[in-house]
C-alpha cells in the first residue's frame, strides 16, 4: 500500500513541478521578447482544459504509445533521488535510468508515427536522429561520473557530494558539466536543437496530430521529462539538495538556463545539430574522461 501511495505522490509532485517550470519558462521567454507573458500557472490551466475536451485517435498503437511515453518517464522519475528521498530502490544504476528514459521517448515516437501524418513522421525521424546526437556525449559524461565515484549508483554519486558546495561534481568535473549541459539542451528539445518540432517547417512535428486529451497527455509527458532531466543534472553535478525546496530551486536554475539559451539562439538544421553534438560536447566529455583516468 505504501508503495502505491509513493508512486502516486511522487508522480503528482513531478507533474506539478514540471508544469510550473514550463509556465515560468513561458513567462521568462516573454520577458526576453519584451512581452508580459501568461501567468506561471498557465500550463496547469492548459492541461485541465485539454483533458476536458474530446480527442481524436487513429488506432490502438497511438493510444498505447501515449500511455507508454508518460509512464516510461514517470517510471524513470521513481528511481531518481529527490533531496535524498526515493520512491523505490536506493541503489539504482545510471544505466537503468537512461534505459527507462529511452522507453518514454520511444513511446511518444510510436504514438505519433501511428497517426500517419507525414509532418509527425518527419518530426519523429528528426527526434530519433537527435537522440543519437545527445545520448552519446551524455553517456560519455556518465561514464566519467562512474570512474570518478567508483560507482554507477545514482544515490552513491549523490551522497558523495553531500559535504558542502565544494564537494559538488560541478567543480571536480567542470568540463563534463559543460558537456552535460549542452547535451541537456538537446535532450529537452530547446533551441538550437529543436528541429524536431520546427513549427514553420513541419507544423510542430510530433505534436501536429495530438488534440484534446492526447495533447494534454503530451503536456504531462513534457512536464515529467523536464523534471527528470533537470533532476539528473542536480543529482550528478550539484549535490542534490538538503531539502525538497532546495532541490527544486536548483532544478529551476538548470531549467531557466536552458530557456534563456532557447530564446537567444537560432535553430540548427538536424544534420548541423548532430554534427555539433558529436564534435563539441562529445569532445569535452572525452577530454573530461581522459583527465579522470590519468
Amino acid at each position: 500500500m505504501m508503495t502505491v501511495v509513493n508512486v502516486v505522490a511522487y508522480s503528482f509532485f513531478a507533474i506539478l513541478i514540471g508544469l510550473i517550470f514550463m509556465g515560468i519558462g513561458r513567462k521568462v521567454a516573454a520577458r526576453i521578447h519584451l512581452r508580459y507573458g501568461p501567468p506561471f500557472y498557465q500550463s496547469i490551466m492548459d492541461v485541465i482544459k485539454l483533458l476536458s475536451r474530446k480527442s481524436i485517435t487513429h488506432n490502438f498503437v497511438m493510444d498505447l504509445g501515449m500511455i507508454m511515453a508518460l509512464t516510461g518517464l514517470i517510471g524513470t522519475m521513481l528511481y531518481i533521488p529527490i533531496a535524498g528521498n526515493i520512491a523505490f530502490e536506493s541503489n539504482t544504476d545510471i544505466v537503468v535510468i537512461m534505459y527507462l528514459m529511452a522507453i518514454g521517448h520511444l513511446g511518444m515516437a510510436m504514438a505519433v508515427s501511428a497517426s500517419g501524418n507525414p509532418y509527425a513522421t518527419i518530426g519523429v525521424s528528426r527526434a530519433l536522429t537527435m537522440m543519437l546526437g545527445y545520448e552519446v556525449p551524455f553517456f560519455t559524461v556518465m561514464l566519467g561520473l562512474i570512474v570518478f565515484n567508483h560507482s554507477s549508483s545514482v544515490m552513491v554519486i549523490n551522497l558523495a557530494q553531500a559535504g558542502s558546495i565544494g564537494d559538488w561534481n560541478l567543480w571536480s568535473m567542470p568540463i563534463g558539466f559543460i558537456a552535460a549541459e549542452i547535451a541537456l539542451q538537446a535532450m529537452m528539445g530547446e533551441k538550437p536543437f529543436d528541429a524536431m518540432i520546427a513549427p514553420a517547417e513541419i507544423a510542430s512535428g510530433p505534436m501536429v496530430e495530438l488534440s484534446g486529451k492526447y495533447l494534454g497527455l503530451g503536456f504531462l509527458t513534457k512536464a515529467v521529462g523536464v523534471f527528470v532531466e533537470t533532476a539528473l543534472i542536480v543529482n550528478f553535478f550539484m549535490g542534490g539538495g538538503t531539502s525538497v525546496i532546495a532541490f527544486v530551486i536548483k532544478q529551476l536554475e538548470v531549467y531557466l538556463i536552458a530557456v534563456i539559451f532557447d530564446n537567444i539562439f537560432p535553430r540548427y538544421k538536424i544534420e548541423q545539430a548532430v554534427k555539433f553534438l558529436w564534435i563539441f560536447p562529445m569532445g569535452l566529455a572525452v577530454i573530461q574522461l581522459i583527465l579522470l583516468t590519468i
